[in-house]
């Protein structure tokens, strides 16, 4: 006759992403190890911009229509992204590197950066972007 076995274990239930299923899980579940927060959307479009040229350069994507079709937007908003590659290169630097936000509203958006975009010297670029924050470290 057999009899029963009883284990006891630790246990959690985790979910892979938004909308899937709970896996359920030996141990201790894992704590975030991200820092609290979202990346600023400005961030996310200018590293957006810098892959996006780094594609074409290496003739993955052919030209704009070709990335705007992949990313079922517009030729025109793919046109806004890769204008901040127009920025100077340290304001390139202070978008990718702005703190998180951990509450509220986006404080840059990129129609903001736009006009900016179209002024050629990188001087003048800075003096027009005094509102954006310095990168992290610098005082």
């Amino acid at each position: 006759m057999t009899r029963p076995i009883t284990v006891e274990t630790t246990i959690h239930f985790r979910r892979r992403g938004r909308g899937s299923r709970k896996e359920m899980c030996q141990g201790e579940p894992v704590t975030s190890r991200r820092p609290p927060g979202r990346v600023p959307r400005i961030s996310r479009f200018m590293a957006l911009a810098i892959r996006f040229e780094q594609l074409i350069q290496a003739g993955e994507v052919a030209d704009y229509a070709e990335l705007a079709r992949l990313g079922h937007v517009s030729r025109a908003r793919i046109t806004q992204v890769m204008n901040l590659l127009l920025l100077a290169p340290d304001l390139q630097e202070r978008l990718l590197f702005l703190p998180r936000i951990e509450g509220g509203k986006e404080r840059i958006h990129l129609h903001q950066l736009q006009p900016i975009t179209a002024v050629p010297n990188w001087r003048k670029q800075g003096q027009m972007c005094t509102h954006l924050p310095s990168p992290v470290g610098d005082n």
